[in-house]
């Protein structure tokens, strides 16, 4: 069987000779790769130059394609890992935390070193540090990515979210005027935190083990032994509903505005995917949960 490949503005880019029925899109991306040099992980292969990307598990006897057919291909221009992403991104928050964390003369001036600091503010440094040392070590050792690339545009906006938030918030809770809530306050947006910092992970564990290794397999989640997934009958996505709460407890505890700003900022953006991951979850499930809602339990 031979398939001819063209860009999705009409160009040849290759003609694919042996193609058997039960080749996957996997298998066909591998094969442009050797002929025309485009990396797999560039490539978008679609039926109609506007179509949908196929994906890479659907094989070309269940798509119908003959000898002869055409299919198109999108170059998605360069990629970057998503662990190397995720790296990146939750690395940044940790350094410059800490570093502004520390009152250094650029920020603060004569003052940094004089000032007195508040126990808060050091509970405050310690929070977010656990937060995005917890990330990295999810990052190496617990999140399987659907996925393995991403626009590499993408590296510089999502750092650009995470340092430059990060560094307004720590401006503010580290500054020398800053004045601490009261112990209630504290010890209750701290141990907020803490509860939903545990949730997360153990989400995130709950996830990992629904797909097993190197496949992308995709189930509904429901809950495990751990007492935290049983906020899988309200949700689904429980991780989003934990990190929202780990921020709401983070401001709390420091009643700091900025943090404020970035728990809507990231309640927003989580929102969104959530819906989306919401809706493809009824789609693909026919059984899925009707009671459940996307993020906030009856809510959203």
């Amino acid at each position: 069987m031979e398939i001819e490949v063209l860009s999705t503005s009409g160009k040849s880019v290759a003609v694919l000779s042996n193609v058997n029925p039960t080749m996957t899109i996997a298998e066909i991306k591998k094969e442009i790769q050797k002929n025309n040099g485009m990396s797999i992980h560039r490539q978008s292969i679609r039926l109609e130059a506007k179509g949908q990307s196929l994906k890479d598990e659907e094989s070309v006897k269940n798509l119908g394609l003959r000898s002869g057919s055409k299919i198109y291909v999108r170059d998605l221009g360069p990629q970057i890992g998503w662990k190397t992403v995720f790296l990146a991104e939750y690395a940044g928050p940790l350094v410059v935390y800490l570093w502004i964390y520390q009152r250094p003369w650029l920020f603060y001036g004569d003052a940094g070193r004089t000032a007195p600091i508040d126990q808060v503010v050091h509970m405050a440094a310690i929070c977010y540090a656990i937060h995005y040392v917890k990330r990295l070590l999810e990052t190496i050792f617990v999140h399987r990515f659907s996925k393995a690339t991403m626009p590499f545009f993408n590296l510089f906006k999502n750092c650009s979210y995470y340092w430059l938030f990060t560094a307004y918030v720590a401006y503010h809770v580290n500054h020398p005027k800053y004045t601490a809530p009261s112990v209630a306050w504290i010890y209750g947006g701290l141990a907020l935190f803490v509860i939903s910092e545990l949730g997360n992970l153990s989400i995130h564990i709950a996830l990992r083990n629904l797909r097993p290794p190197g496949t992308k397999v995709r189930r509904i989640p429901v809950p495990t032994g751990n007492p935290f997934t049983l906020l899988f009958n309200f949700v689904s996505c429980p991780n989003y509903t934990y990190e929202f709460g780990s921020w709401v407890g983070f401001t709390i505890m420091t009643s700091c505005l900025p943090a404020g700003l970035f728990a809507l900022a990231g309640m927003y953006q989580m929102s969104i995917w959530a819906l989306g991951k919401h809706k493809a979850y009824k789609k693909e499930f026919p059984n899925y949960p009707k009671s459940r809602k996307a993020i906030l339990p009856f809510v959203l």
